[in-house]
């Protein structure tokens, strides 16, 4: 009988390597600051009833894809599950769009029949949010496979969910990506909860970076509030991967402030839990005290970073708004018949 493997976690790069510096540190906090504050007006709009359907808010969870977004270069891919507004303006898609396609509108990415939950640009290789638990988890594989294929040095990034981590395709994946050694990085949010679930009552095992050990796959946990970490570990990973080294699995220890949806009530966890996260170990104030400890930026700065974001977020709202609904004919376009 074989020994058994053991994989062990890949360290992080090393701080040198990582080269966080003020000017990083800033565009860090200026880009989960515009996530934040999108976030909340996406929440206002969905209750005046001007965004339909699904709307699951991406707050408190900012630091995870901005760091990781931070550690890619260009022509690079992402694909994510339905909490996705965050990695479109992570990856630099216009809040104007994005706004936009959350209300239905025709300027929208998906021209207003989207919605939250299925837009993309392939301008910006950001291939979508996926309604469908875990079905996200092939297609960053097959984006992988496609830049091992095509042998020009990027590397995917798939980013998926603590409920989505028990999903059999996503197993199928892993093999895939191991097998033929795919330049692709597995994101795990891992914010606690599945739709309602907690974690420790849907997962035998909770320390989901070991999920990849049958594979060969390995795995690191990183402090997802801390968005300097997060960037450090991305940087590992992904150098990893491009050197064709095969896949690697973050899990990322996050937190959502909001329910699994605009829906939710949440009252699977207390009040008390989600204060004592936001008090804590909350991914904005604490950059910000270290901006300000470290002298990066001023308080006059900081506030003059937070009027810019809600200037942005307010002008997308009102573009959203000013943009008409689609033609009814549009009913019939870019449809797929066989």
């Amino acid at each position: 009988m074989p020994a058994k493997r053991k994989t062990k976690p890949v360290k992080p790069a090393e701080p040198a390597v990582a080269g966080v510096n003020a000017r990083s540190l800033t565009r860090y906090y200026h880009d989960m600051l515009l996530i934040r504050r999108f976030e909340e007006r996406a929440g206002q709009l969905y209750g005046m009833g001007l965004i339909g359907g699904f709307c699951h808010l991406y707050i408190g969870q900012e630091a995870v894809v901005v760091g990781i977004q931070a550690a890619l270069e260009e022509g690079d891919t992402i694909v994510t599950s339905y909490r996705d507004h965050g990695h479109m303006l992570a990856a630099g898609m216009d809040p104007k769009g994005v706004m936009s396609e959350l209300t239905g509108r025709r300027c929208g990415y998906s021209k207003g029949k989207g919605g939250s939950m299925h837009m993309f640009s392939r301008d910006k290789n950001f291939f979508g949010g996926h309604g469908i638990v875990g079905a996200q988890v092939p297609i960053g594989t097959g984006l992988g496979f496609a830049h091992r294929y095509r042998g020009d040095g990027k590397v995917s990034v798939t980013y998926l969910g603590d409920g989505a981590i028990n999903q059999g395709q996503v197993y199928e994946s892993f093999n895939m990506a191991s097998l033929w050694k795919l330049p692709v990085v597995y994101v795990i949010e891992n914010n606690r909860y599945g739709m309602g679930t907690s974690v420790t009552r849907a997962s035998a095992r909770t320390d989901l970076y070991h999920r990849g050990v049958s594979y060969g796959i390995p795995g690191e946990q990183v402090d997802g509030m801390d968005v300097v970490a997060v960037h450090e570990a991305g940087l590992g990973a992904v150098k990893r991967a491009r050197a064709g080294q095969g896949p690697m699995i973050l899990e990322m220890l996050t937190y959502r402030y909001r329910g699994h949806s605009m829906s939710d009530p949440a009252k699977y966890r207390s009040k008390d839990e989600v204060n004592r996260m936001r008090t804590e170990h909350d991914p904005i104030d604490h950059l910000r005290q270290r901006l300000i400890e470290e002298r990066a930026a001023s308080d006059d700065e900081l506030k003059e970073m937070e009027r810019k974001a809600r200037e942005v977020v307010a002008e997308a709202a009102q573009f959203a708004q000013d943009c008409p609904e689609p033609d009814p004919a549009e009913l019939w376009t870019d449809v797929l018949a066989a």
